[in-house]
C-alpha cells in the first residue's frame, strides 16, 4: 500500500463546500493529512445542469474507481425531469451494497430521550442496491402505474454477511432483521431467509426479527432495546430517518455506504440552499461519516481523537443554530475551530473513545475487473413451468372477461384458474363489494400438472399469450414456475 490513502472529494452543493471545509480542517489540524490525499471530484447540480444526467464527469466516475473511496458532501438531484438521484446513482453504480448509520445520543443535543436519561446507540444497516430503488416503473394502463421490487438472494446475502461482521467487530451481541415477511411473503421472506441463513456463520451472536411497523412503533418507545437493526432498502430508508429523528436530526447522523472493493462516506441531510453560503450549517453530519471512513481506512487512532473532541465541544455546550442550547449558536468555521481547539481532550460527561497509541492504515484500492460481476446463490436449484400470469388492460366486466379467456385457452395445456384486481382474487370467488380499476391480473394454470409438469417449456404460454393479444391489450406477462417443487408465485388476497 502506498504512504498516502487517495480519496475522491465531492464537497456537494448548497451548504455541502462548507461544511466539507470544516471538516477538512479538523482533518488537517488533527494530523490526518499526513495519511490521506484528497482529489476533487465534479458532480452535483453543476454537471446535471451541464445536460449530464449522471450529475457526474466521467473523470469524477474514474477517480473513484481508481481510489475505490469517496467522500462527498450533500448533493441536489433535479426534480421532476432531468437525471435520478446521483445519491442513489453512485450507491448503485460502485455497488455499496450496504448502508451503515450509528445514531447515538450526543452531548449538548437535547432529545426526548437525552431529557428522560434513556441512551440511543443504534446502527442501522439498510441493504442500498435493490428494493424498490431499481426505479423500474410503467405506465400500464390509463389508471396503473407499476413500481418493480426486486429482492434478491445474493444482494440479501452480501448485506447480512456484513451486518454480522460488523457487529462482531463492534462487540454487538444481538442484531434484528426487520421486514414485511407477513404481507410480502416471498420478497422480504427471502430477505428474512438469507438473515437466519446467515446468522447459522455467526452462533456468538444473537438474532431476532421484527416486522416493520412494529419495529417503528418500538423504536419511538424503547430504543434502547435495540443495538443493530438490518433491513431492506426501502424500509431501511424510512427507520434510518426516524432514528435520526431519536437522537436530534439527519445533522446528526453519519452515513457510510460499503462495497467490496467501493465505499462512499457522506452526509444524509439536504443541501439547505436556506441557508448556503450564511456560514451557519452544522457539520457533525458529515465529520461523523468521515470519522467512520478513517476507521474504514485504519486512521483509528486519529479517528478516536477527532471523535472525542467533537464530543468535547458539544459537551461545553459549542453547537450550530440547529441545535438548542443555553449558549448562543456559532457559525460553521467557529464550530469546526472549537472541536480544533479541543484535540486531545475527552468529554467528562460520558465515557470517551478509547484512543490507540497509533494508526494502523490498511487499505488498497480497488483492481478494475474485467467484465461485470455476476452473482449467485441458488446454482443448482430445479425449476419447471407450471403456467403463466397475464395482465390485461380491459373495462370489461370480470365474468366477461373470464369467459373470454376460457374460450381462448381451449385446446391448450393451460386453464384459466384466477383473476385478481390491484392484488385481491375477483375471479372464481371473491365479493361484489372489491372495487376494480382497468388492469387484470388473469392467471393460467397447467390442466394436468402431474403429467405436463417438467415436461413443457415456455413456448406452449408463449403460444396462449399470441392467443390473448389477439383479443385484448396485454400489459404485462409473467411465465410461473416451480423451484424445486414449491411455487415460486404468490396466492392473491382471498384465494
Amino acid at each position: 500500500m502506498a504512504d498516502t490513502i487517495r480519496i475522491a472529494l465531492a464537497k456537494g452543493d448548497g451548504i455541502g463546500p462548507e461544511i466539507a471545509d470544516a471538516c477538512l480542517s479538523i482533518f488537517e489540524a488533527a494530523g490526518v493529512m499526513k495519511s490521506v490525499e484528497f482529489i476533487p471530484v465534479d458532480m452535483g447540480e453543476r454537471v446535471f445542469a451541464s445536460g449530464d444526467t449522471r450529475g457526474m464527469t466521467d473523470e469524477a466516475i474514474e477517480t473513484i474507481e481508481t481510489t475505490g473511496l469517496l467522500f462527498k458532501g450533500p448533493m441536489g438531484t433535479p426534480v421532476g425531469g432531468g437525471g435520478k438521484s446521483i445519491n442513489v446513482t453512485l450507491r448503485k453504480t460502485f455497488a455499496t451494497f450496504a448502508n451503515l448509520r450509528h445514531f447515538q445520543s450526543l452531548p449538548g443535543v437535547d432529545t426526548v430521550f437525552s431529557r428522560a436519561g434513556v441512551p440511543v446507540d443504534i446502527y442501522v444497516v439498510r441493504e442500498n442496491i435493490e428494493d424498490t430503488y431499481g426505479g423500474i416503473e410503467h405506465r400500464l394502463t390509463n389508471d396503473v402505474i407499476e413500481c418493480k421490487r426486486l429482492i434478491t438472494a445474493p444482494g440479501s446475502d452480501q448485506v447480512h454477511r456484513f451486518a454480522f461482521k460488523t457487529a462482531e467487530a463492534l462487540g454487538i451481541e444481538k442484531v434484528h432483521c426487520g421486514h414485511k415477511a407477513n404481507i410480502m411473503k416471498m420478497t422480504d421472506g427471502l430477505f428474512l431467509e438469507r438473515f437466519k441463513t446467515a446468522a447459522d456463520d455467526h452462533p456468538s451472536i444473537e438474532i431476532a426479527d421484527v416486522i416493520i411497523d412494529a419495529l417503528c412503533m418500538n423504536l419511538v418507545l424503547r430504543p434502547q432495546e435495540y443495538r443493530m437493526v438490518v433491513l431492506p432498502n426501502l424500509q431501511g430508508d424510512i427507520v434510518s430517518d426516524l432514528a435520526a429523528g431519536l437522537v436530534g436530526g439527519l445533522g446528526f447522523a453519519p452515513s457510510a455506504n460499503i462495497g467490496d472493493q467501493i465505499s462512499i462516506f457522506e452526509a444524509v441531510h439536504g443541501t439547505a440552499p436556506d441557508i448556503a453560503g450564511k456560514g451557519v450549517a452544522n457539520p457533525t453530519s458529515l465529520l461523523l461519516s468521515g470519522l467512520m471512513m478513517l476507521r474504514h481506512i485504519g486512521l483509528y487512532r486519529d479517528a478516536a481523537i477527532i471523535e472525542n473532541a467533537l464530543l468535547a465541544t458539544l459537551e461545553d455546550g459549542v453547537h450550530t443554530g440547529d441545535v438548542k442550547g443555553d449558549k448562543d449558536p456559532v457559525g460553521t468555521a467557529a464550530f469546526a475551530q472549537a472541536v480544533a481547539d479541543r484535540l486531545g481532550k475527552h468529554p467528562s460527561g460520558r465515557e470517551a473513545r478509547p484512543v490507540p497509541d497509533a494508526n494502523s492504515p490498511d487499505f488498497t484500492p480497488p483492481e478494475r475487473p474485467t467484465v461485470n460481476k455476476l452473482m449467485r446463490t441458488f446454482e443448482t436449484t430445479p425449476s419447471q413451468v407450471a403456467g403463466c400470469d397475464i395482465y390485461l388492460d380491459s373495462l370489461l366486466p370480470v365474468l366477461d372477461i373470464a369467459g373470454r379467456l376460457e374460450r381462448l385457452a381451449e385446446g391448450t395445456p393451460f386453464k384459466l384458474t384466477m383473476m385478481s384486481n390491484r392484488g385481491t382474487q375477483v375471479w372464481p370467488s371473491g365479493s361484489l363489494y372489491t372495487e376494480n380499476v382497468d388492469y387484470w391480473r388473469c392467471r393460467f394454470e397447467l390442466r394436468n400438472p402431474d403429467l405436463h409438469l417438467g415436461q413443457i417449456g415456455q413456448m406452449p404460454i408463449v403460444h396462449l399469450l399470441r392467443k390473448v393479444a389477439e383479443k385484448f391489450t396485454i400489459t404485462d406477462f409473467q411465465p410461473l414456475r416451480t423451484y424445486d417443487g414449491m411455487p415460486g408465485y404468490s396466492l392473491a388476497q382471498g384465494q
